[in-house]
């Protein structure tokens, strides 16, 4: 039997070698061009004085800006650095790896390019301000590490004020993935999802967004009971006013009324999603003993889960996952986001719902199934390349089909375009390291 400290040792591995890469690298992105250029005289047409005629077209006719630039596939990834993944607030300095690194995923699973905009202001009217000031530079908002409640604030504010998608990562992407994973282990358990008991611990952005599309796909709103620092969400709880979304959910959800920790929700249970404080030793492996039999456990919290893997199997989980590529099932918002940009930028919606995130959830469920659905496999890994495709297909028929694009496309028409469009980020990247251009770091 394998040693745990052999397995935790494995899994913080990691942290050493990722500061010696990003310290060799100086950062994960760059620009490079786009446009041919054979000769110095191109510049002539690529800048002054040719442009000047792309520049007059778009001046007549604003709709046709991503017809001669960049913009109909870049993507803002705006953050605060007041939520970064298990690390907390550490400020916009700090947060800037974190975003160079969603850029990398951005182009090299979805070819879309994104840029990273770590604001130096925690100000919602700033942040808004700002946004609304660099529309013209992108078909795309992603709000990244955003603290709860500023973040639905933030977001509500964009979605109405804004006519180019906007989308919070943390809140959508990590329920988009969570819902996959909960429609592929209801599948493998044979359980309606309308049957299904299922305690949320962590009652943020992320959890939040997970009841949001619960509810949407069917799931007993009573049956669903969320656990935040100070116990269960119940009808008594008192919730400050500017959480508007919590209260929501401590008025409909948990129909018996149910008080107590975590552990007293955790009674019968199917399901348990931890998206909370990172551990391990938040969730231990008497807590899933409680649980109804064969439960299924999403231990997320980042970068260490709230319990690890072996400990939740040994309190008799049958199905578990984390955020972590280490471990089987990972379920990690980088299989959603790529796709469903790529998908919403390709038919130009104005918007992305959550009905969008089913759709992007089920396109996901279906390619695991494709592969193959089993305890240890209920997601496909990033290195998938199809899914991304197939997220993108799902999300822009359905902006069509509830009139939010601004672009007609067949279903098979967008998933070519996002097959190949993917297939040329990555070949840049192949070509760029096979030409010394991306270098190799020291060997250890």
């Amino acid at each position: 039997m394998e040693n745990p400290q052999d397995k935790l040792t494995a899994a913080n591995q990691y942290y050493a070698k990722s500061e010696k890469l990003h310290r060799f690298f100086k950062g994960k992105v760059e620009v490079v061009s786009k446009c041919s250029v054979n000769e110095l005289n191109d510049f002539s047409l690529w800048y002054t004085p040719g442009v000047a005629e792309p520049c007059r077209e778009i001046a007549k006719n604003p709709d046709t800006l991503p017809l001669y630039t960049n913009q109909g596939n870049a993507v803002a990834i705006v953050s605060d650095g007041t939520r970064v993944l298990g690390l907390g607030n550490i400020g916009a300095r700090a947060a800037m790896p974190v975003m160079e690194g969603k850029a990398l995923l951005f182009k090299y699973l979805g070819g879309v390019d994104a840029y990273p905009l770590c604001l130096d202001t925690t100000d919602v009217e700033t942040l808004v301000t700002i946004c609304k000031a660099i529309t013209p530079t992108f078909g795309g908002i992603n709000l990244e590490d955003i603290e709860t409640p500023k973040c639905f604030h933030l977001l509500e504010r964009l979605q109405q004020e804004l006519s180019i998608p906007v989308w919070h990562d943390d809140r959508q992407g990590t329920a988009t993935v969570i819902l996959a994973g909960i429609f592929s282990a209801l599948k493998i358990k044979d359980i309606d999802i309308s049957d299904a008991r299922i305690v949320l611990f962590g009652a943020g952005a992320s959890n939040l967004a997970v009841a949001d599309l619960l509810e949407l796909s069917g799931a007993d709103v009573g049956k669903i009971v969320l656990v935040d620092s100070r116990g269960t969400l119940h009808r008594d709880r008192e919730i400050p006013d500017d959480n508007p979304m919590k209260a929501k959910w401590a008025r409909i959800s948990n129909a018996s009324q149910l008080k107590g920790g975590v552990r007293d929700a955790l009674r019968g249970a199917d399901v348990l999603v931890a998206l909370s404080t990172p551990g391990p030793g938040v969730i231990t492996p008497d807590d899933v003993r409680v649980m109804a039999p064969d439960p299924v456990v999403f231990s997320c919290a980042n970068p260490a889960p709230e319990i690890w893997p072996w400990e939740a199997k040994e309190g008799g989980a049958f199905i578990v996952a984390t955020g972590r590529s280490d471990f089987p099932n990972q379920l990690n918002n980088s299989i959603v986001f790529p796709g469903v940009f790529r998908g919403a930028l390709d038919v130009g919606t104005t918007t992305i719902t959550d009905e969008m995130c089913v759709d992007a959830a089920l396109a996901i469920t279906l390619r695991a199934e494709e592969l193959g659905l089993s305890p240890e496999h209920i997601v496909p890994s990033m290195e998938d390349e199809k899914v991304f495709a197939m997220v993108a297909r799902a999300v822009g028929l359905k902006a069509q089909e509830r009139g939010f694009a601004t672009i007609s496309r067949t279903g098979d028409e967008l998933f070519q375009m996002a097959t190949e469009r993917i297939a040329r980020a990555r070949l840049q990247v192949n070509v760029l390291m096979e030409r010394g251009v991306i270098l190799q770091p020291p060997k250890e």
